[in-house]
């Protein structure tokens, strides 16, 4: 179950990025070498760091003055003495990176259909990332000269999403690029991209990071130790995805829904749907504004799906959790902080009525973009969750 998280990427240099050396030495050879790759696809979860490095590589491209260092022990797949290209994050061209405000980098995502010159495009409920939106924001501005003269670096966003008519439109600006433009697609499912697009980019995945490297990193941004190890666990090593869902203050919700779902009764429970779709609501409203504070700008529709399918997740790990103690599997738990919890509702619900609410809630959260209605899809998780009765959505 997955849906798009909202999180502000931070602005750093390739040397700054963690867990993620194998990628790092492709990128430097790339940068190092005679032939630099101008199309790349970042595959991989979200949250480890895939926007992140784009962001960092589009510095290092789009910098006036970079600078090189010896890379020494950073990288232990290249030689010591490898010089590896950085911005210098004190030119006009890195401070308008900083401030999301550089005319050579352009952030490419579905939602851009409502900036469209053509008021069709503009009305239109975009469920991928659309030929229209291709052309106008990516394929005609790389064809134009850059306006600070370095190039220009276009990062798709959810490039799975771009319809067979956006892709193949794509194509010809993928293979042949003009000079200095570099075009770099993010993709947590690359396999869903068409075959003609795979094989005109580079393709670099990045790995999940380890838990307790994810856990140390959130208590160095002063989470409690607890939830940090919760977040850690909960997003199987994705550190931006921990730290958005602890940047929108979910923790103690969490805490108070396992403890309430742990005891519900095969009736269920309409004051918990009402604040299910209430919290929802608020959620949404907290995504958006966040969003408008970072590269992106999301939509009202997608802000309450995004909020919707977030804690749709934290619900659905309460039972994976417990289906894990029901089969006695000694997997780790996510919410091992509240075992107690776990063990109740393991104890309710037999293994087959646990794996069913897991399909089930995954099957609600697909309900949302069908435009069903909320109240609805809120009232159906509460029986769900209770039961495991059929979907009546």
């Amino acid at each position: 179950m997955t849906s798009p998280t909202c999180y502000t990427t931070p602005v750093l240099s390739l040397t700054d990025i963690v867990g993620q050396d194998r990628v790092l030495e492709q990128l430097f050879r790339g940068l190092c070498g005679i032939r630099r790759p101008h199309a790349y696809i970042f595959a991989g979860p979200a949250g480890v760091g895939r926007r992140t490095t784009a962001l960092a590589l589009a510095r290092t491209l789009l910098c006036h003055t970079p600078t090189a260092a010896p890379n020494g022990p950073r990288l232990t797949g290249l030689p010591a003495d490898t010089l590896l290209p950085q911005a210098c994050g004190h030119c006009p061209d890195c401070r308008m990176l900083a401030d999301n405000a550089h005319g050579d980098f352009h952030l490419i995502y579905k939602e851009l259909a409502a900036f469209h010159d053509d008021p069709a495009v503009r009305s239109r409920v975009m469920q991928d990332l659309s030929i229209d939106v291709i052309r106008s924001f990516l394929i005609e501005p790389a064809w134009r000269s850059p306006s600070r003269g370095r190039g220009r670096v276009f990062v798709i966003q959810q490039a799975e999403l771009m319809s067979p008519a956006a892709q193949n439109a794509l194509l010809k600006t993928l293979e042949e690029p003009p000079p200095g433009v570099t075009i770099i697609l993010l993709a947590e499912q690359p396999e869903q991209l068409l075959p003609t697009t795979l094989s005109r980019c580079r393709l670099l995945r990045f790995g999940l990071l380890p838990r307790a490297f994810v856990r140390d990193k959130l208590v160095e941004q002063s989470l409690p130790p607890e939830q940090a190890e919760f977040w850690a666990a909960f997003t199987d090593g994705a550190i931006g995805k921990a730290l958005a869902f602890h940047r929108l203050d979910l923790y103690d919700t969490k805490r108070e829904l396992l403890d309430h779902v742990a005891i519900l009764n095969r009736a269920g429970d309409a004051e918990l749907g009402d604040r299910l779709a209430k919290l929802s609501e608020s959620l949404a409203e907290t995504v958006a504004k966040q969003s408008r504070q970072g590269q992106t700008e999301m939509s009202k529709t997608l802000a309450v799906r995004t909020a919707a399918g977030m804690l749709m997740e934290l619900l659905a790990s309460f039972f994976r959790d417990a289906l894990t103690l029901a089969c006695e599997a000694g997997r780790p738990l996510a919410n091992q902080d509240q075992l107690p919890a776990l063990q109740t509702l393991a104890a309710r619900l037999d293994r087959r009525g646990l794996a069913t609410i897991i399909e089930q809630l995954s099957e609600l959260e697909s309900l949302l973009w069908r435009n069903v209605n909320p109240k609805t899809i809120w009232d159906n998780v509460v029986i769900t969750c209770a039961s495991a009765a059929p979907l009546r959505a």
